[in-house]
């Protein structure tokens, strides 16, 4: 999901200011909600800090392969938000994002903005389709595979779409960037493959690791239904 240099250049850059500021906006509600019903400020912040060292491994570690206008990587959102919630999810993305360009990959900065609006604003629609597909007397290590597939698609599309409002932003609706955004989002739907398993397989071991059940460092629907 990494907009590839010059893709969209120049003045056209300003927008993803504003759709940044919109993203970041919108993992600040995750937040504030998680403040208020998840554990307070310093369960945030450990489950912040988790989901950041998370992200960077995932953008760093994990399978990466530049396809058509973007990158597929295999970043698990619908596996942060369901372990740490959204709050630390959408903290953990946009601060991960920033260290790896930061610390690894200088020359994605200037796409931050794009970037980090493409990873949050699905994040927080998928929190909404949570609340939909999952019935609140559901705790998260119960989800089946047709909720985490729900999700995951829901996530994986958001992203897909974002990459390629960005590619025809910058670069028009010509054949060339039509191919380039078809290569791409049919090579980064492949992600629903794997991680909806994920996703059972990390609750899985959840669900057997009661112990942790009043740990602060993991989302309290994890192990209890929505109060």
């Amino acid at each position: 999901m990494h907009i590839e240099p010059g893709v969209v250049n120049g003045a056209k850059i300003a927008l993803s200011v504003a759709t940044a500021a919109g993203g970041i906006g919108l993992a600040g509600k995750m937040a504030y909600d998680a403040i208020k019903n998840d554990g307070g400020l310093v369960s945030l912040a450990a489950r912040s800090a988790a989901t950041t060292a998370l992200v960077f491994s995932f953008f760093e570690i994990l399978p990466h392969h530049p396809v058509g206008v973007s990158e597929v990587h295999l970043i698990l959102g619908s596996t942060l938000f369901l372990v740490f919630g959204g709050g630390a999810a959408a903290i953990g993305l946009a601060l991960g994002l920033l260290a790896q360009g930061l610390l690894v990959a200088p020359w994605d900065l200037p796409q931050y903005g794009m970037n980090v609006t493409t990873l949050l604003v699905p994040l927080y629609a998928m929190s909404l389709l949570a609340r939909k597909v999952i019935p609140a007397k559901t705790a998260y290590k119960d989800v089946t595979y047709a909720q985490a597939l729900a999700l995951s698609t829901a996530y994986q599309a958001g992203i897909v779409g974002w990459v390629a409002f960005w590619a025809f932003y910058g670069q028009g609706f010509g054949a060339e960037a039509l191919a380039q955004v078809g290569t791409f989002g049919v090579a980064y739907m492949s992600v629903i493959i794997i991680e909806p398993i994920a996703d059972l397989a990390l609750l899985a071991i959840a669900k057997n690791s009661d112990r942790f059940k009043d740990s602060p460092l993991f989302h309290n629907r994890l192990y209890s239904p929505a109060a």
